[in-house]
C-alpha cells in the first residue's frame, strides 16, 4: 500500500486524512474539535497544546494496521498564527490566531516605522494587517514584556506540528508569505520590515530557514512515533499554510481555476506564475506551496454569520438546506453585514455584525438564516472583482470547506458569481492537500501531474448558474457594497 497521511491544524478541529494512493481514496478521515480563547477586544488564541491532543486524538481513531503502513505525512495549517518559542522549544504564551483583531494598534505602529501602507505594498508586497503575523509579535513586545524576552524563535501553527514531529525547525515560503515579514517578489525576509517590528532585536535571528514546497522537512522522531502510531523515520514534508495546502487539494496548481474556501474565515486564491502585487491591499500578495504564487483574498467571516444565526434560532444543521431554498434571492430585502470577528475585507477590524432592512413582513428567522448566507457570499464576491481587476480570468470555482457541503451554499456562491462550481470527491481540501505534497515530496513526481490524476470532481455536486438568480443578485450584490460603504465611518478609527 501507498499511503500517505495529511493533517490540518484549523481554527475548530484538526482534521487527519489517510490518502491510499493506489486504490485513490481515503481509507481515514478524522476530526477533533478545538476550544477557542475569546474576549471582547478581538482576542482570538489557542494553546499549542490542544493541537498536539487533538491529532493524537485523530490517529488513535484510526486502525493501527493502517497507521503502520504509511510512507510519508504532511501538515496543513492556519495561516499567521503565532507560536513563541523559547531557546529549549517551550512555547511562551497563547497562540495569538488569524482571526485575533487586538492587535490594529500594532499594525498602525509598524506601517508608520515602515514609513506608510504604500510603501509596505510595493517593498514587501502587502499590508500590514491584524490578521498577519507581524504585529502580533509586536503585540508580545507590547504587552507581554517578561515572555518576549524569552522568544527565541517565531513559528506559525503548522511549523509547530512540524517541530513537535521532527525537532526540525523550518518554514515553507507560502505560510512564511502570511507573516507580513517576507519580501514575496524574492522570497526572503525583508529586513527593513523586521526592524519595523522591532527596531532593539535582530528578529532575523528568531526565524527558521524557510524551505522549497517539495523539500523533505525531516524524520519523524521515535518518541512521537510511538506516541501516534506511526512508523519511526517515516518522511515529513514542509507542509503549508491551509490556503497553500487547500490549492494543491482542489487541484489548483495552474492558472484559471478559482478556488472558494468556506469555513469559519472565507478565502479566494487562485495559482500566478508570477507575483501580483495589489496596490489597493486587498489582494494578498502570497506565495504558494507549488512553486509559483498564490494571490489571496480573505473575509474574517463566512460560516461565522449563518452558524450564529442557526444557534440563535435553534435551526438543526439538517433542516438548513430545505429552510434556505423556500426563500426567494435577497432574503425578502433583510441585508446582513456579518461582521462579528471585525473584517479584513473591507479593512474594518472593529466592525461589528449588523443587520438592515427588517420591517414587520420580512423578521423572520428563515430570511435572517439566507441573508447571512448570502451576504458571506458578497463579501467573497468582492474578492473575485479584485482579481478581475488584476487580469485574473477564472472560468470556475472550485469549493472547499464547510460550506462546500450545503447545496443551498452551492447554488447561492454559483448564483452570485455566475460561475460553474465544482466540488471535490474528497472535499478536506487543506487535510488532503497535505497529503498530496507527502506524496509529491516521496514519489518525486511533477506535483500537476498528481493533482491531475488523484483530485477528482464530484460531478453530483456540480452547480451551474441561474442567468435570472445571477442578475438579481448582481442588483443585490451592489446593495451590499452601498451598506458596506455606509458603516465605514462607523467603525473605523481613521474617519
Amino acid at each position: 500500500m501507498s499511503l500517505y497521511l495529511g493533517i490540518d491544524i484549523g481554527t475548530q478541529s484538526v482534521k487527519t486524512i489517510v490518502y491510499d494512493a493506489e486504490e485513490r481514496r481515503p481509507l481515514s478521515i478524522e476530526s477533533a474539535t478545538l476550544d477557542l480563547i475569546s474576549d471582547s477586544d478581538g482576542t482570538r488564541e489557542q494553546r499549542a497544546s490542544w493541537w498536539v491532543d487533538a491529532l493524537q486524538l485523530c490517529l488513535s481513531r484510526v486502525d493501527s494496521g493502517v497507521r503502520q503502513a504509511i510512507s510519508a505525512m504532511g501538515v496543513s495549517g492556519q495561516q499567521h498564527g503565532f507560536v513563541p518559542l523559547s531557546v529549549t522549544g517551550e512555547v511562551l504564551t497563547p497562540v495569538k490566531l488569524w482571526c485575533d483583531t487586538a492587535t490594529e494598534p500594532e499594525c498602525r505602529q509598524i506601517t508608520q516605522a515602515f514609513g506608510d501602507e504604500t510603501s509596505c505594498i510595493e517593498q514587501v508586497g502587502n499590508a500590514i494587517l491584524t490578521g498577519y503575523t507581524a504585529p502580533k509579535i509586536r503585540w508580545m513586545k507590547n504587552h507581554r514584556p517578561d515572555e518576549y524576552s524569552r522568544l527565541a524563535t517565531i513559528l506559525l501553527p503548522h511549523d509547530y506540528i512540524n517541530y513537535y514531529l521532527t525537532g526540525e525547525l523550518a518554514m515553507e515560503y507560502g505560510d512564511a508569505s502570511g507573516t507580513g515579514l517576507l519580501d514575496i517578489r524574492e522570497r526572503r525576509w525583508h529586513q527593513g520590515m523586521l526592524a519595523a517590528v522591532d527596531a532593539e532585536r535582530d528578529l532575523a535571528q528568531c526565524l527558521p530557514p524557510l524551505l522549497a514546497a517539495d523539500a523533505t522537512l525531516g524524520q519523524l522522531r521515535p518518541d512521537v512515533a510511538a506516541e501516534l502510531g506511526l512508523p519511526v523515520g517515516i518522511p515529513v514534508s514542509t507542509g503549508g499554510g491551509d490556503n497553500m495546502m487547500a490549492a494543491i487539494g482542489t487541484g489548483n496548481v495552474v492558472a484559471g481555476h478559482l478556488t472558494v474556501s468556506m469555513g469559519t474565515s472565507g478565502t479566494l486564491f487562485t495559482y500566478s506564475d508570477k507575483p501580483l502585487i495589489d496596490t489597493a491591499g486587498q489582494v494578498a500578495a502570497f506565495c504558494s506551496s507549488s512553486g509559483g504564487w498564490l494571490p489571496l483574498l480573505c473575509t474574517m467571516n463566512c460560516t461565522v454569520s449563518t452558524e450564529l444565526t442557526r444557534a440563535a434560532f435553534g435551526i438543526q444543521l439538517d433542516e438548513l438546506d430545505r429552510r434556505v431554498a423556500a426563500v426567494p434571492a435577497g432574503a425578502n430585502g433583510v441585508m446582513t453585514l456579518p461582521f462579528f470577528n471585525g473584517e479584513r475585507t473591507p479593512n474594518l477590524p472593529d466592525a461589528k455584525g449588523t443587520i438592515f432592512g427588517l420591517d414587520e413582513g420580512n423578521y423572520s428567522a428563515d430570511n435572517l438564516l439566507r441573508s447571512a448566507m448570502e451576504s458571506a457570499v458578497y463579501g467573497l464576491r468582492a474578492g473575485l472583482e479584485a482579481f478581475r481587476q488584476h487580469q485574473c480570468e477564472v472560468s470556475e470555482l472550485r469549493l472547499t470547506g464547510g460550506g462546500a457541503r450545503s447545496a443551498a451554499w452551492r447554488i447561492i456562491v454559483a448564483d452570485v458569481f455566475n460561475l460553474p462550481v465544482t466540488v471535490q470527491r474528497i472535499d478536506e481540501g487543506a487535510a488532503f492537500g497535505a497529503a498530496l505534497q507527502a506524496m509529491w515530496m516521496h514519489q518525486s513526481s511533477s506535483l500537476a501531474e498528481l493533482v491531475h490524476e488523484h483530485v477528482e470532481v464530484d460531478e453530483a455536486s456540480t452547480c451551474e448558474p441561474d442567468g435570472e438568480q445571477s442578475a438579481r443578485y448582481d442588483e443585490y450584490y451592489r446593495e451590499y457594497l452601498r451598506h458596506s460603504d455606509a458603516v465605514t465611518s462607523l467603525y473605523s478609527k481613521h474617519h
